[in-house]
């Protein structure tokens, strides 16, 4: 819930909040399964929206979509409204679904170039040797002016650097050498990834991010949610996707400096996929996003199960904190525990290390910047109830919010225009596959000619200006008799031809 220039989180001592020129300083929301971590996003895109910020947030099990219906009045979210302070009312926000395979929501499509080198290689799993080819292969694209949209047009590029020997030469004289094993390594690779549903995410239209910016005709900020629930079974994709958003984010928003409030807050669920064995290339860049991402009017807030899942310099960059209960069973939990209490501030009256391990179900330790920029001491807080609905919305309700969308029709169409696949298909097509057409037009132009001079439909007779004299009625006659019977013999003889072709085509 958002009161002028905070959001209200929950109740400790004090009512704790967010505050919203702050809010582009990046966060994170910790805890362990069945804490009460999706009920805080939820809160936080609550407050965000109400206060005119757009919010995109990955919904991993379909539960935040409740957000988009009624909130229905149940006694247990009225006691803890009480319990927090809080006048509650049931509300519903705007929101927009979107989906990378385009079934419960608007499809999102990034081009191959978009994407880029880096990521893609990630996407891929690949190594450095092979990344080192996808590199080349970009850098060849954009000299020969090939465009790369989707799949297809990378796996039409591979494959011609693969059979084209001049090719290899050329490549290997400019960049260095490029293996026929590295490039069988990485069509295997893609074609993984085709079969994990990578191809629906290629192409066009691509994503602009502005319809992520926008706000609803009330003035509040739409609520963007991607449909996660069968992308999590590519792990790879989704963490790359996410990533890719990020930094086109970055690349393309202006800076702003310091403002009253964000621009665009993204929630980042099951963060830990973004850093697992990622390389170091990567890791760089993802810390470099978050801690420049911010002057672009941007907040990132981690969610994750542990805080150690996020690295340290990135873990660095998160000053408003949100931590739900952790247990503490095994040695590493032991750790993410301790490792949890000290990167608060402290506060005298609580023994973090402790409390961690006893907070109930809705309870969280929450640290927020305030003054400054001076992370607030940790307090224990009875986390304030959403005021959407608790849980997801039905089939029929999302059909009904994506049939009426702002962007509806916009993404569902793919376009398909020339690009690498189509000029190299054209380029290598043999020469004897146009042959027969040319031969067609020649015979039945010569036909149409011969017939139109025999029986007096082209020629003229020489005279004043090139023309000639009026025609007799047994001319005109003839001349269409001519015109008919060239057309007749002409489509005869095409139909002729025609079967010649395709009956060499399927004997070969």
């Amino acid at each position: 819930m958002a009161d002028g220039d905070s959001i209200f989180i929950g109740k400790s001592t004090k009512p704790e909040q967010l505050a919203l020129h702050f809010g582009n300083r990046h966060g994170l929301i910790t805890g362990a399964t069945g804490t009460g971590k999706t009920v805080t996003l939820q809160v936080l895109a609550e407050g965000f929206s109400n206060a005119g910020v757009p919010v995109f947030a990955s919904d991993i099990k379909g539960d935040l979509s409740g957000v988009a219906a009624m909130g229905e009045e149940k006694p247990f979210l009225t006691e803890r409204a009480k319990q927090v302070d809080l006048k509650w009312a049931p509300d519903q926000y705007p929101v927009v679904f979107w989906d990378l395979f385009g079934e419960q929501g608007h499809p999102i499509r990034a081009t191959v170039s978009e994407m880029g080198p880096l990521l893609l290689s990630r996407l891929m799993d690949l190594n450095e040797t092979q990344e080192g080819v996808i590199n080349i292969l970009f850098r060849y694209a954009d000299e020969k002016q090939l465009l790369l949209l989707d799949l297809k047009d990378l796996r039409a590029l591979l494959a011609e650097l693969g059979s084209n020997k001049e090719l290899q030469n050329e490549l290997r004289a400019a960049y260095g050498n490029v293996s026929a094993s590295s490039v069988g390594a990485i069509q295997r690779q893609l074609l993984t990834l085709e079969n994990q549903g990578g191809s629906s995410f290629f192409g066009e239209p691509a994503l602009m991010l502005k319809d992520m910016m926008k706000l609803s005709n009330d003035g509040r900020g739409n609520i963007n949610l991607l449909a996660a629930d069968k992308l999590m079974g590519s792990p790879q994709l989704y963490a790359t996707f996410l990533l890719w958003l990020m930094s086109e984010l970055f690349q393309e928003l202006p800076e702003v400096g310091d403002i009253d409030k964000p621009k665009l807050v993204f929630f980042f669920d099951e963060a830990h996929l973004l850093f697992n064995d990622a390389p170091k290339a990567l890791l760089e860049k993802i810390e470099q996003v978050v801690r420049l991402i911010r002057s672009k009017g941007v907040g990132i807030y981690f969610v994750t199960q542990n805080p150690l899942d996020v690295p340290e310099t990135v873990l660095a960059q998160l000053g408003n904190r949100v931590q739900h209960a952790l247990r503490a069973f095994t040695p590493r939990d032991q750790k993410a525990v301790k490792a949890a209490a000290t990167t608060f501030r402290q506060n005298p009256a609580l023994n973090t290390e402790e409390v961690i391990t006893q907070l109930g179900k809705g309870e969280a330790l929450v640290s927020t910047l305030e003054g400054n920029g001076v992370p607030s001491m940790v307090q224990r807080t009875l986390i304030a109830p959403p005021t959407g609905r608790i849980g997801p919305v039905t089939d029929q309700e999302r059909r009904q919010l994506i049939a009426k969308s702002p962007f509806k029709g916009k993404y569902d169409a793919v376009e398909d225009r020339e690009s690498a696949y189509e000029i190299l298909q054209k380029r290598n097509q043999p020469a004897e596959q146009q042959a027969p057409q040319e031969a067609d037009s020649g015979i039945l132009g010569g036909l149409g000619g011969l017939l139109g001079g025999i029986l007096g439909g082209g020629g003229s007779a020489p005279g004043k200006g090139g023309g000639r004299g009026r025609m007799t009625t047994t001319e005109v006659v003839v001349r269409n008799m001519a015109g008919s019977l060239a057309k007749s013999v002409g489509t005869q003889v095409g139909r002729a031809l025609l079967r010649g072709v395709l009956g060499n085509l399927t004997r070969r």
